[in-house]
């Protein structure tokens, strides 16, 4: 937990600058992810929130080009988050409609067709594809089918609001998963811009499209969920 707070604390420093000095043409603004705790990561997602408070966040991504170094690939691009905005590290708890901050791995890509355009694992989602919410299952924040679980709460994965038609898993909570923290926290198709979601962090379908396209899981690519300093 020191190490956490450590990393966070470390994270918060370099990303105390405006949104707006975070897009292509300024790539060297000073915002270095190499100076971040990402470990073996070659690819990070940046989603800043305008402030903690807000639903409303940009997108970066960044990569390290064949010098070693990390290089802007795009961005921004407009996203939203939880209605309730970011939950301070270690604060988020399920149902409570924020979005955790940290740095997590950016799992398994799914969707409603028999394919993505990805190089991540995909799976597709049918019709009793579910994930659970239930902090007393034991299958808490895992993707399941409906007849293999005893879970009360859980959501469909092909949902008729084609949100989840082309999505990315954000592994928080995952590993370990510790009931009542928090489940179901993925990238997906929002329903709009000015719409917060429960806790995911969601863009338009052309913007998961082009995440989805970036994204290389050799690379180990990661996301960082934060708040910009305004």
């Amino acid at each position: 937990m020191k190490n956490l707070l450590i990393t966070i604390l470390t994270i918060a420093v370099f990303l105390s600058f405006p949104l707006k000095e975070l897009n292509g043409s300024q790539a060297e603004s000073g915002f270095d992810p190499g100076r971040l705790e990402l470990g073996n990561s070659r690819q990070v997602l940046v989603v800043l929130a305008q402030e903690r408070g807000m639903s409303r966040a940009e997108a970066y991504a960044w990569e390290i080009n064949a010098g070693g170094k990390w290089e802007s690939s795009f961005g921004p691009l407009k996203a939203v988050i939880g209605r309730k905005g970011l939950a301070p590290a270690g604060d988020k708890r399920e149902g409570d409609g924020r979005t955790p901050s940290g740095i997590f791995p950016l799992g398994f890509a799914f969707g409603y067709g028999p394919s993505a355009p990805t190089r991540l694992p995909y799976r597709r989602a049918e019709s009793d594809s579910i994930w659970v919410d239930d902090a007393s299952s034991p299958n808490y924040n895992r993707w399941t089918t409906r007849g293999a679980t005893r879970a009360s709460s859980f959501e469909f994965m092909k949902r008729k609001d084609g949100q989840y038609r082309f999505g990315v898993v954000i592994e928080y909570n995952m590993n370990p998963v510790i009931s009542g923290r928090g489940s179901a926290i993925f990238l997906h198709v929002w329903r709009g811009p000015d719409k917060p979601t429960a806790g995911c962090v969601a863009l338009s379908e052309p913007d998961v499209l082009k995440i989805l396209g970036w994204l290389d899981p050799a690379l180990n690519p990661v996301v960082f969920l934060g708040a910009s300093c305004r």
